[in-house]
Formats: structure tokens, C-alpha cells, sequence
């Protein structure tokens, strides 16, 4: 079964970013029924790409049968949500959720044995199409249904297939969380230049600049991190002196690896 007719169950920030991308990508929108309880999101739903949106899963036609349910409510609403979707799971089709912590059991308890699903993890540049999403399916998704699930993620950006899916913890510690550690290095970086002098704007600005660009540059170039740090840092220079302090043995990397391991840690417990 492909990815179309798909039926969007929340349509927030992630999953209104998606629909925006699949309608780029050239869905149709006569393929997508979106289930959103808010008027302000439904109204912008269909208002912004020409879809049907209803309130409620008893308001989706009866004759709109889905090749892909996109669970894409808050964690703490799924349980609320889920019972509703089960018929649509037992007919076959794929279960994609982007819910942080919920896990492949969990669907199968709640879906059937037998529903095909895949879990996933995007993150927030999602918004911009820039993405990068990881995933992982149980083993009733098929060839077809794993295609599926990517071109659908893949409208807003990278996807990586996982295929032990305990490394999703780890995943939404580091890219579901990054996205906050960068804008915190932006915040500090620009804390900082003010310490040194520089007027408060004059400092977000650059700050903010340089950590986007620096992004970009490593997204197009094909050297690694190092090789490009490296690059900047001339010997004896002033970059130097910074790198001396950032990575010492009390610099950063000791404190992302006790970051990255407390949000490992609280996705475990979340999911537990």
C-alpha cells in the first residue's frame, strides 16, 4: 500500500510543517484529511493547502480509507487519541507516529499485534524543511511501507533508519534536543561578546549569524567538523586561545556528554 490517501491526526507546528511539505512535494490534497480539534489549525489547514480538516476521527468519511495514519499528537494526548485509529491499522494501514517517547509496543498494544508502524523522531528545523528525522519500524512494515514512511519524513528533511529502536533515546537526546543546545550556544556566545564589550545587538547579531553560517558551511562542505575547525584555527592565533579553554578536560565535551546522558536518561523514563 503506498503513503496516499493520508490521514494527519494533529496538525501543530510538526504536523502542519509536514503537510506544507508534502503538498509541496505534489500530494494532492484530495489525498490528505486532517483530524485537528483546534479550529484556529484546522481553519489554516485548509485555508493554507486546500485540504479537509474535521474535528473529530467521527467526522472523516466513511468511503476515506488511509494507505498512511500519521500520528502527530502531543505524547500525553495519545492515549486519548489512539483507540480511535485502530480499525485503520487492522485494514493494513502503516502507523506512523512522530510522538517522543512513545513506543513500538506501545501502538501494538494499543492498535493490534499485527498494525504496521513506525516510529520516529523529527526535530523542530522540520519548520524550515531542514530536518533530520530518525526511524524505526516493527516487523509488520514492508519494503513499500518503509519507502513510504521516508518520502513522507523526508518532505521536511534527512531521515536515517535505526534498526534497534533502544537507540531512540539517544537520538531524541541529541537531534530532538539539539536543536535547543544550538540556540543556547547562540545565547551564550552572545552573552559573552557582551561581557567582552560589545553592544547586546551587535552580539546576537553576530553570534546568531555565525552559528548559521557555520551550519550551512558544514551542511555543503565534505570536510569533517574537525577538518573544519581546524581550518579557522591558525597556530599561535586567537581562536586558539578560545579552543584551549572549550576543550579542556573540564570544557565541552564532558558537559554535552553529561547533557546528551540525563536526556537519554529522562527519555527512558518517559517512555517506561
Amino acid at each position: 500500500m503506498g503513503a496516499v490517501p493520508i490521514l494527519l491526526v494533529g496538525c501543530g507546528k510538526m504536523g502542519g510543517a509536514m503537510l506544507a511539505g508534502w503538498r509541496e512535494r505534489g500530494v494532492a490534497a484530495s489525498d490528505v484529511i486532517v483530524v485537528e480539534p483546534a479550529a484556529a489549525l484546522a481553519d489554516a489547514a485548509a485555508r493554507d493547502h486546500g485540504v479537509r480538516a474535521v474535528a473529530t476521527p467521527g467526522e472523516v468519511p466513511a468511503g476515506f480509507v488511509p494507505g498512511t495514519v500519521v500520528l502527530a499528537v502531543k505524547p500525553q494526548m495519545m492515549d486519548a487519541a489512539i483507540g480511535a485509529y485502530r480499525h485503520h491499522a487492522e485494514a493494513g494501514a502503516l502507523m506512523l507516529s512522530i510522538a517522543v517517547g512513545k513506543t513500538i509496543a506501545y501502538f501494538e498494544r494499543h492498535l493490534g499485534a499485527g498494525a504496521a508502524v513506525v516510529r520516529s523522531m523529527p526535530n523542530t528545523p522540520a519548520a524550515v524543511g531542514r530536518g533530520i528525522t530518525a526511524l524505526t519500524a516493527n516487523g509488520n512494515v514492508g519494503t513499500a511501507q518503509r519507502e513510504a514512511a521516508e518520502m513522507l519524513l523526508s518532505a521536511v528533511g534527512e531521515t536515517v533508519w535505526l534498526e534497534d529502536e533502544g537507540l531512540m533515546d539517544a537520538v531524541t537526546a541529541v537531534s530532538g534536543g539539539g536543536p535547543a543546545y544550538v540556540f543556547l550556544l547562540i545565547e551564550t556566545l552572545a552573552a559573552a561578546g557582551v561581557a567582552a564589550g560589545l553592544p547586546a545587538e551587535v552580539a546576537v547579531w553576530l553570534a546568531r549569524s555565525t552559528v548559521a553560517g557555520s551550519g550551512e558551511l558544514a551542511r555543503r562542505s565534505h570536510e569533517s567538523a574537525t577538518t573544519l575547525r581546524e581550518n579557522v584555527t591558525s597556530p599561535g592565533g586567537t581562536t586558539l586561545e578560545a579552543l584551549k579553554v572549550l576543550m579542556a578536560e573540564d570544557g565541552l565535551q564532558p558537559l554535552f556528554d553529561r547533557a546528551v546522558a540525563a536526556a537519554t536518561r529522562r527519555s527512558r523514563e518517559l517512555a517506561g
